[in-house]
């Protein structure tokens, strides 16, 4: 049994069929970030003033490099979606695509940033 209007079913309105696999891919992120937190900032507070030899021994270390990546693109894959689920809410639109666009690029550019900047520290030290 369909419970769409006819002016729904016309238009094209009925169910997007995505919500599930959205809330279950933030989910999941957010339980990443909730183990790869800790194993980020521990590391990352231990050589919080030490000098900058002492950091890129660090980040140098296969383990810290990887953990920190894993940090930097889970996280910023996280905020993509919180902010995707802000935007469909309470924008409508031209502006919606514009600013849904506008943030999946600045979340990209930024987690591709923090990616080859560990990367970078890893490979030369």
């Amino acid at each position: 049994m369909r419970y769409l209007t006819d002016r729904k079913r016309v238009r094209g309105l009925g169910s997007a069929k995505s919500g599930t696999a959205h809330f279950w891919e933030q989910r999941l992120s957010a339980i990443a970030l909730v183990v790869l937190t800790p194993l980020f900032v521990i590391p990352f507070a231990y050589n919080l003033g030490g000098s900058h030899a002492d950091i890129l021994a660090a980040y140098g270390h296969p383990v810290n490099a990887i953990i920190a990546i894993a940090f930097i693109l889970t996280a910023f894959l996280h905020l993509f979606q919180g902010l995707q689920v802000v935007i469909e809410d309470y924008v409508h639109g031209r502006t919606e695509i514009v600013l849904i666009i506008t943030a999946r690029l600045t979340c990209s550019l930024f987690a591709l940033a923090g990616t080859f900047s560990i990367l970078k520290i890893a490979f030369t030290a």
